[in-house]
């Protein structure tokens, strides 16, 4: 090598910023990435709320149409989806259909999807819309529920089935 001359080394490779400029872009897209995936599953959660709730006022209608009469249940109400709201059968809201049953009108009564809302809960009505006591006077329902967002075209909050609709 003369004297004048410098030596030249060939580097190949990103510098420190490059990189730190690299990780923070896909930090920040991976950020947005899960903040629309957390709202996605809120909407899907909800829109499975709305479905169920439709499913059950079919379930239920078809009991009417039968029984000429709503399901009659405790006072209070009854939480659907487990213990004695698992099934809906020609007896009604029980635990498990017996299989000499000839209709079964839900063979699993939906539940809430976690997390969010809160247990849907039916209660039998007569015409003056307090509940019912004797199967025969049950004439209307309430189906409660809750919505976390308005992404379904209804409110978020606390909403109300009946046989005129969802309010």
């Amino acid at each position: 090598m003369k004297g004048g001359d410098i030596m030249k080394v060939n580097q190949k490779g990103f510098t420190l910023v490059e990189l730190l400029v690299v990780v923070s872009i896909i930090g920040l897209l991976s950020t947005l990435a899960i903040v629309a995936l957390g709202s996605a599953r809120v909407k899907a959660r909800d829109a499975k709320r709305v479905s169920d709730i439709r499913q059950l006022q079919t379930a239920v209608e078809l009991f009417y149409s039968d029984k000429n009469g709503y399901p009659l249940v405790a006072a209070g109400g009854l939480v659907l989806g487990a213990g004695a709201g698992s099934v809906l059968s020609e007896d009604g809201f029980v635990a498990a259909a017996d299989p000499a049953l000839k209709s079964v009108y839900m063979g699993k009564v939906p539940k809430n999807p976690l997390p969010g809302g809160k247990d849907y809960k039916y209660t039998g009505l007569k015409a003056d819309r307090t509940e019912c006591a004797v199967l025969g006077e049950c004439v209307a329902y309430k189906l409660e529920f809750k919505l976390e967002t308005n992404s379904t075209g209804l409110d978020a909050g606390d909403r109300v089935a009946t046989p005129e609709g969802i309010n």
